[in-house]
């Protein structure tokens, strides 16, 4: 990406999204966003205290752009679809939102924005008990996951499954839980 002075802490968190894309959570690190972004591994800490600070800005991101994409599927399964989607091409999913690590973060606008991305995927449950919907919930959440994590460790090889092949099982998985 390279930074050409602008705004440096969007800069950090959309080159954040391409460092969890090529190298996952665990290697996820503050130097490989500074070195990716094009600027001295100092700079980030001029915005973001630490590696949890600068991941929970990417997670609130990643929580606002996950429920618009679920909105726009507009069924709980074709949401698995978005969720595989999304995660493939930003290296973002719950692993990332609901990183343990970030629950001792003071950051409202994370916790506003998870808050509103489990409300739309109950909605999209239907209009049964809470209950009933947090499990499916819960369950197609799994699925979806599931099918990401395979893809992410070679399970299907590109040559035989794409990103949207991936979506469109997980979308049948996610139908037959009903």
């Amino acid at each position: 990406m390279g930074y050409h002075h602008g705004d440096l802490p969007a800069a950090l968190i959309r080159t954040s999204f391409e460092v969890l894309a090529d190298c996952g959570l665990r290697r996820f690190s503050v130097a490989a966003v500074a070195r990716r972004a094009g600027v001295s591994s100092a700079a980030p800490y001029r915005h973001f205290p630490d590696r949890d600070h600068l991941l929970s800005a990417v997670s609130g991101v990643a929580a606002r752009e996950l429920r618009e994409a679920i909105e726009a599927a507009g069924s709980l399964a074709e949401a698995a679809g978005a969720y595989v989607r999304y995660v493939a091409r930003t290296g973002a999913g719950f692993h990332v939102i609901f990183a343990p690590e970030l629950y001792a973060v003071p950051d409202d606008e994370r916790r506003e924005q998870t808050r509103a991305l489990m409300t739309t995927l109950i909605d999209l449950a239907g209009d049964v008990s809470y209950e009933r919907s947090l499990h499916r919930v819960e369950a197609t959440i799994a699925v979806a996951h599931g099918f990401t994590s395979l893809f992410a460790d070679g399970f299907y090889t590109k040559h035989t499954a794409s990103v949207e092949d991936i979506a469109a099982r997980a979308v049948a998985a996610a139908t037959l839980l009903d």
